[in-house]
């Protein structure tokens, strides 16, 4: 009796086959959930709260960086022209013009005097429209000019003519400025976050 026993025992733990010899799960072993989480309706607002906040307090303060970048990048173009400038000049032996119109928002560089048929190399480029230029005679010369506008002149040896305007100013309307001001030597400007 106890021989019986033992395999009753043994065949209760075997597994079960079906009709097709395909062993069937046990039902314990299945689960309808899914084992994955996910976040609640809660969360997620909560979340989007919370970046929304921080986009508010992040947002004014790029805007002025933004600005700033205006600004900054305005000047290092200028800059740029001022030694094709004083490049051209000096290669090709004559004075050239760099020329700015405060009020249209513009500047530009051109031979003095351009052969007839005008200067195949001269630049005119606009202003960013968030910043403005402004000319400032620093000295009591009389301000060199250009076609009626105040202009920089560089002459064939590479200097800067004396009645050359001595400071620019680019600026912004929330204040952010930078100024290109010719160096002592008179043999370019340098760019500085404060006019002296």
């Amino acid at each position: 009796m106890k021989l019986i026993g033992r395999e009753s025992r043994v065949e209760s733990r075997a597994p079960k086959h079906g009709a097709q010899g395909i062993s069937c799960p046990r039902p314990s072993t299945l689960d309808p959930r899914p084992s994955t989480h996910a976040f609640t309706l809660v969360e997620l607002l909560l979340v989007l709260a919370l970046l929304v906040v921080i986009t508010s307090l992040v947002a004014p303060a790029m805007s002025n960086f933004i600005r700033a970048r205006a600004v900054d990048s305005e000047a290092r173009r200028l800059f740029a022209l001022m030694h094709a400038g004083q490049s051209r000049a000096v290669s090709e032996g004559l004075p050239m013009m760099l020329w700015v119109d405060e009020k249209q928002g513009a500047y530009g560089l051109t031979a003095e005097t351009p052969p007839s048929g005008g200067d195949p190399k001269a630049e005119n480029l606009p202003v960013d429209e968030n910043v403005q230029i402004a000319v400032l005679n620093v000295g009591a010369t009389a301000l060199t000019t250009f076609q009626n506008l105040p202009a920089i002149r560089f002459l064939a040896d590479g200097t800067i003519d004396e009645n050359s305007p001595q400071t620019l100013r680019l600026a912004d309307a929330k204040g952010n400025a930078l100024w290109l001001v010719e160096a002592r030597n008179r043999m370019g400007y340098e760019i500085r976050d404060t006019e002296k």
